[in-house]
């Protein structure tokens, strides 16, 4: 009980999170500079979606990873941020809008799923977000006239003028969404969604009002995942209804699971290594998922708490 309790102070990181902090803003200067060696527009490509599939990644960890309620519809949220973009684009509007505004849809699309899944309990919360995001799917495929029906949006804008500043842009994006997540799951925030995952009663007995922190965090979830999926429809140039489908969801569920359930560090690095592993096993053709797949499912049998998170953590023991 005094676990739940003590979260009503707030902490500010301390030293034990600096090693943390330097590997975070090495990793950052490692991908600024990527470009440099890395030329051409495939690579540069790969490169663009790493940010995004951190943000992805990231924002499913928020809520998911520090409740334990396992979100299997969360491209619901990246798929609304993508049309919003896309329709925004092609009927005119400033393109510096369509972004905030991605956001500001899915933030509002979490708090119409939120509000009733959230009460559920057990497997239901899962159940009622995948038939979400399947029903958002088979929506937009039948609302051909507006949606474009299964070919969708094509001839989305660029948002910046070259790919080099589009892939800056979504590396920026995904430093400050990673920063703001990892302070608040290390702040009173975090505590207490990981004391709901622990004992959801507990909490509620402690006099703190979870259903509001379990909705505000599910809506900040959708909300990074709004501006990704905003950020993805410019960078693919056309979004179609198979953005709502359950395999992207399932992909971001198996790299929170590799970087550590319910650690953001650990969903960064497990997105950039996870992204570029895909990519290159493309040369397996139609083998290339069963490989992936086959590879993950080994590892999480064989470290059921993740990969980077337990290496990073001993590392960090082996340093001291």
């Amino acid at each position: 009980m005094t676990a739940v309790t003590d979260t009503h102070t707030n902490v500010a990181p301390d030293r034990r999170y600096m090693p943390e902090l330097v590997a975070g803003a090495a990793l950052l200067l490692l991908m600024a500079i990527a470009p440099v060696f890395l030329g051409g527009r495939y690579w540069l490509n790969l490169l663009t979606l790493c940010p995004i599939y951190i943000m992805f990644t990231t924002s499913w960890t928020f809520m998911s990873g520090l409740t334990g309620r396992e979100n299997f519809g969360h491209a619901l949220f990246i798929g609304a941020g993508a049309y919003t973009a896309a329709f925004l684009a092609g009927s005119g509007a400033p393109l510096f809008l369509t972004i905030p505004l991605a956001v500001v849809v899915s933030a509002f699309a979490g708090l119409l799923i939120g509000f009733p899944t959230l009460r559920l309990t057990g497997p239901y919360f899962a159940l009622a977000t995948l038939a979400a995001a399947t029903i958002a799917e088979r929506s937009f495929i039948l609302m051909g006239d507006i949606t474009g029906g299964e070919d969708g949006i094509f001839g989305i804008p660029r948002l910046l003028g070259d790919r080099l500043s589009f892939y800056y842009l979504c590396l920026a994006f995904a430093a400050v969404t990673s920063v703001m997540l990892w302070i608040l799951a290390h702040g009173k925030w975090g505590r207490i969604l990981r004391a709901i995952g622990s004992d959801e009663a507990a909490v509620q007995a402690c006099g703190i009002d979870v259903v509001r922190y379990k909705i505000g965090a599910f809506m900040i979830s959708a909300a990074v995942s709004g501006l990704a999926g905003g950020l993805f429809a410019h960078q693919q140039l056309y979004v179609n209804p198979h953005i709502f489908a359950v395999f992207l969801s399932v992909t971001i569920i198996i790299m929170a699971y590799f970087g550590g359930l319910g650690s953001i560090s650990g969903a960064v690095v497990s997105a950039i290594v996870l992204t570029i592993l895909t990519e290159l096993l493309r040369d397996f053709g139609q083998y290339r998922l069963m490989i992936y797949t086959f590879i993950l499912i080994v590892l999480l049998f064989v470290a059921p708490n993740g990969v980077v998170h337990p290496l990073w953590q001993w590392i960090k023991g082996k340093l001291k």
